[in-house]
């Protein structure tokens, strides 16, 4: 409808016409709706699925830990029992992560939580390759992503990822897959 053309009479005695009753006289409308109540459910599914990464996290990871990885050259691991070419595989870029978790800002107790979040959503997903973007900052994660990528058992091996994927500051990962 146009903004500037203006009802008619005709078009208003209608109108007016259609909104009362026989009496001539509107009435309100009686309210019948029932408002349901909010579910409650969803923040504490939220607070335990939280409190479960946290458990997983401080199960896993440890502070304590010295993993006997390479000091001289890129960051290198590859869990015993495994191909020692899926090292160069990765170095060379043959597997491109499908998902990337970038630490950057985290502390060390969150950056294990995220951790612990992401292997668990590569094996949900069935991800086999991810990319750990930690940064270089003061070498605190830089550092410590490793060893705690060392004790986690679905962890297969790790390299320094190439330079497309972040290089000396990411790490890129394989995760062991559940069957399906």
């Amino acid at each position: 409808m146009n903004k500037d053309r203006q009802p008619s009479e005709s078009d208003l005695s209608l109108f007016k016409d259609a909104l009362n009753n026989a009496d001539g006289v509107t009435h309100r409308i009686k309210q019948d709706k029932i408002h349901p109540t909010p579910a409650l459910s969803k923040p504490k599914a939220q607070e335990k699925a939280k409190q479960r990464q946290q458990r997983q996290a401080s199960f896993y990871f440890s502070d304590e830990f010295e993993p006997d990885l390479p000091k001289e050259g890129p960051l290198s691991y590859v869990r015993e029992g495994e191909s020692s070419f899926l090292a160069k595989q990765l170095r060379r870029g043959d597997f491109a992560p499908d998902l990337i978790l970038d630490l950057h800002g985290y502390n060390k107790e969150n950056a294990k939580i995220e951790l612990s979040g992401l292997i668990d959503e590569c094996r949900k997903r069935h991800i086999q390759c991810a990319n750990i973007v930690h940064g270089l900052g003061e070498y605190i994660l830089k550092k410590k992503v490793p060893h705690y990528l060392v004790q986690h058992p679905y962890v297969v091996a790790f390299h320094q990822a190439p330079k497309e994927f972040g290089g000396r500051g990411a790490l890129l990962v394989l995760v062991e897959l559940p069957e399906r």
